[in-house]
């Protein structure tokens, strides 16, 4: 269903400053839960919070990463914003994430939107993920922030983590 925000979204994204961060590659390189292989979404997540579970969530680093870096995505109250909520769509944080990419790849060939809120597996669905389609018309209205420098908190990893 698609709505307007009566003001500005922003939403987080957080990956290793080697990449860009504002591109898509990364999940049209491999897929991922809402889109399939060769589709460039950026995901992003409602709050910084959410960003750092999806990161701690896939990547396994197991020790304090260095190189990582985060952008603010600035989405404008005229864009038209979709919402899938998890009551839409129960299957949704299935591990084969067929429901899922279903959903998320029609949405990205319809371009039905140029953004997509989704619930976040790694919060439980408890959190919010803010897919961007780079693809979409409007894509050139919503603005990011240059990389800033994430700084870990090293209680996520451990005492032996810590070098």
């Amino acid at each position: 269903m698609a709505f307007r925000y009566k003001g500005p979204l922003r939403a987080f994204r957080i990956g290793s400053a080697k990449f860009p961060l504002f591109d898509g590659t990364g999940a049209a390189l491999v897929g991922a839960r809402w889109n399939a292989k060769g589709q460039r979404v950026i995901y992003t997540s409602e709050s910084y919070a959410v960003a750092l579970l999806e990161i701690l969530a896939h990547s396994n680093l197991g020790r304090v990463p260095k190189g990582f870096a985060y952008i603010e995505v600035d989405i404008p109250a005229e864009l038209d914003v979709e919402e899938i909520t998890a009551s839409d769509l129960p299957d949704w944080a299935d591990e084969d994430c067929v429901s899922s990419q279903a959903f998320g790849s029609q949405w990205y060939q319809e371009k039905r939107s140029a953004v997509l809120i989704v619930p976040s597996a790694a919060a439980g669905g408890m959190g919010r993920n803010v897919l961007i389609n780079p693809e979409h018309p409007d894509f050139g209205s919503i603005t990011a922030s240059a990389p800033k420098l994430v700084r870990w908190d090293v209680r996520f990893f451990g005492r032996e983590s810590r070098e």
